[in-house]
């Protein structure tokens, strides 16, 4: 199994969940497979366990991503506990030790070994104090300018904004003349989902000097109208 490749152009290509398409989201090896191909950066997802540590999961248990076959939760269970859970592959086996739930540091690592841009989101709103400690275990890592912030809830990258200068996008849904004046004021670039967009949109964001991710799309030819519509970065499973 590949990548399915496209033309892209100018614009960039981001693996969702690493390439979420060939290998267990989320994981090392999922970051790794993006590394070894052509896209500019990896999103993922961060999340915080009992004890207090950074770890990367798009849910919050693991009913989804193992299809019912483990039962977690990442805000109920300890850091040693979460590295102590193998996944199981795409197709459901547990032949594989390398499919693991990586921390943050993992993740940041990589990005920096293999020069990615990492597009981290930020699950679910957090308080100031956690949000200071991401930055700094970033920083810790010297690679806080190779980091993309991303949210669906705005409050956590005002705070963020505070700390940071760096890029920064907002999940936003619908779309509103409301929302591109917060994007304005805070130099928020967006980053939403296919059905929202278009022409008329993305002109209006960059017209403000702003850019547009747009997910997640795994069809060439929907990826083709994203291109037509002008985004700068396109965010998929599968497409390269």
């Amino acid at each position: 199994m590949d990548t399915k490749k496209i033309n892209s152009g100018s614009v960039k290509m981001i693996a969702h969940r690493g390439v979420s398409g060939i290998e267990r989201e989320n994981t090392v090896p999922a970051f790794l497979a993006a590394c070894n191909r052509s896209y500019y950066g990896i999103e993922t997802d961060v999340r915080l366990t009992k004890d207090g540590q950074f770890v990367l999961h798009h849910d919050d248990d693991g009913e989804r991503v193992t299809g019912g076959k483990l039962s977690y939760v990442i805000s109920e269970s300890t850091l040693e506990e979460i590295h102590n859970i193998v996944l199981p592959d795409k197709d459901g086996s547990f032949v594989r030790q390398d499919i693991r739930i990586p921390s943050l540091a993992e993740y940041v690592h990589i990005c920096k070994k293999y020069g990615k841009k990492g597009i981290l989101e930020i699950k679910g709103g957090y308080p100031e104090e956690v949000l200071v400690r991401l930055v700094e275990e970033i920083k810790a890592l010297d690679y806080l300018d190779g980091i993309v912030f991303i949210s669906f809830w705005e409050e956590n990258l005002k705070i963020l904004r505070k700390y940071t200068s760096g890029k920064m996008q907002f999940l936003a849904g619908e779309l509103s003349d409301e929302v591109l004046e917060m994007c304005k004021e805070y130099h928020f670039d967006l980053d939403d989902a296919y059905k929202y967009l278009s022409k008329e949109w993305v002109d209006k964001f960059h017209a403000e000097g702003l850019e547009v991710n747009v997910w997640t799309i795994d069809d060439p030819e929907k990826a083709q109208i994203a291109i037509d519509m002008g985004v700068d970065y396109i965010t998929s499973n599968i497409l390269e």
